[in-house]
């Protein structure tokens, strides 16, 4: 077997950008990438910075159909998924519970929970079902599943259902070796998070600059969990900008 077949079998979702794209170039040394996202431009665009190439299989991960024949690609073609990145997702309307309409809701619970929901149970039928059996799979979340911020009540919401999903998964998962790490994101340095460095609301009426990290920082903190084998569970990470406005804001 050639060094390359032993590198673990990665999914990334929302590969096309921000913190997708910069965990793909993280991890491709270390691992043989599949990635997904709507929109294929900014997939192939991810799939030539990384070292090594990437395959990508253009996916809407709110429809079953496409999240099942993107995990059908991977059993053909590899054989087997190692590791699953939910990485997809949005911020949805900045609004409080009072104001937030039921459309806007819907989408970044489509989008945030549903989509990822999808993404989950596929990759959890496809490590049952594989031999050696098991794998991990790691939910991007963020520290508003902690500490919200204001009116962000879409989000917050969202990010605390995947909380659930990760403790679902480490529970269903417990005996076949199929493990769920959630990692909580303050303040990567993404197109999502640009304004912050002019000013993010705060709980006092305020608008304050916060400091951002680079989220190339957060490959060099999940590549280590990703080569992992799957009896080691790490069920929870938080990496955020030091200095940001975090453990007070709540």
């Amino acid at each position: 077997m050639s060094e390359s077949s032993e590198l673990p079998i990665v999914v990334i979702t929302g590969a096309g950008s921000g913190i997708g794209r910069a965990l793909a170039v993280g991890l491709a040394p270390a691992a043989r990438l599949v990635l997904a996202g709507r929109r294929v431009p900014e997939l192939e665009q991810t799939a030539e910075l990384c070292s090594g190439g990437a395959r990508v299989v253009p996916t809407d991960i709110t429809a079953e159909d496409q999240v099942e024949r993107l995990f059908d690609t991977i059993a053909t073609e590899y054989g087997r998924l190692d590791v699953l990145v939910n990485n997809a997702g949005m911020f949805g309307p900045v609004a409080s519970v009072a104001e937030v309409s039921a459309e806007e809701f819907q989408q970044t619970w489509q989008t945030n929970v549903v989509g990822t929901v999808l993404c989950s149970g596929a990759a959890f039928r496809q490590m049952h079902s594989q031999h050696p059996g098991g794998g991990r799979i790691i939910m991007i979340g963020s520290i508003s599943a902690q500490v919200p911020r204001p009116r962000s009540v879409a989000y917050t919401v969202t990010k605390h259902a995947l909380t659930g999903l990760t403790r679902s998964i480490n529970l269903d998962g417990r005996a076949l070796g199929i493990s769920a790490t959630q990692v909580d994101v303050g303040n990567a340095a993404t197109a999502m998070t640009q304004g912050m460095a002019h000013g993010a609301e705060q709980p006092d009426g305020s608008r304050r600059p916060e400091p951002t990290f680079d989220p190339d920082h957060l490959a060099e903190v999940l590549r280590p969990v990703v080569a992992l084998p799957p009896e080691v569970s790490v069920p929870w990470l938080t990496v955020h900008a030091t200095g940001m406005p975090y453990a007070g804001r709540g």
